[in-house]
């Protein structure tokens, strides 16, 4: 078995979300679940099938977006294994929903940072071990960190 570090590209205004689903209708379900939670968000959803033809499944509302999601699953190629890209939206307005669809099996991430996916290759194939999200801890916040935080929440509007 090898192990292999994959990066991706997310670009600047983007967010992600990783995630491992397990059947064939989970591409479109996680378009319907991504937009029952609001027809403003613009995404698009990339999944590694990991049987039969061993496809990649795509949607998406924004071709531009689901292209992304295209280009960066292909990087990570494992089994079951799902990629949404949004822009307009943080993963927290609809990240539940997302949980709540009946064929996902695990989010690995949710994030705008620069993300490393930790792959296990093996003989039969590839599957994800984990992630790296963004960097290490630097230090402590202090005061006027916390201060800098609520006023951040504040201003994009999720806290009042």
């Amino acid at each position: 078995m090898k192990i292999e570090s994959v990066k991706l590209d997310i670009k600047e205004g983007r967010n992600i979300i990783l995630g491992q689903a397990h059947f064939i209708k989970s591409v479109e379900d996680l378009y319907e679940a991504l937009i029952s939670s609001s027809t403003c968000i613009k995404f698009g959803i990339a999944f590694c099938e990991a049987s039969g033809k061993a496809l990649i499944r795509h949607d998406g509302n924004d071709k531009e977006l689901e292209e992304e999601a295209i280009n960066e699953i292909k990087k990570i190629s494992a089994g079951h294994v799902f990629l949404i890209v949004l822009r307009d939206a943080y993963p927290i307005n609809v990240l539940n929903k997302i949980k709540m669809v009946d064929e996902v099996v695990n989010i690995y991430c949710a994030t705008s940072n620069p993300l490393e996916v930790i792959i296990a290759v093996s003989e039969q194939g590839r599957g994800v071990i984990g992630v790296i999200d963004g960097i290490s801890s630097k230090s402590v916040e202090d005061e006027n960190d916390k201060e800098e935080r609520k006023v951040f929440l504040r201003r994009i509007g999720y806290k009042r």
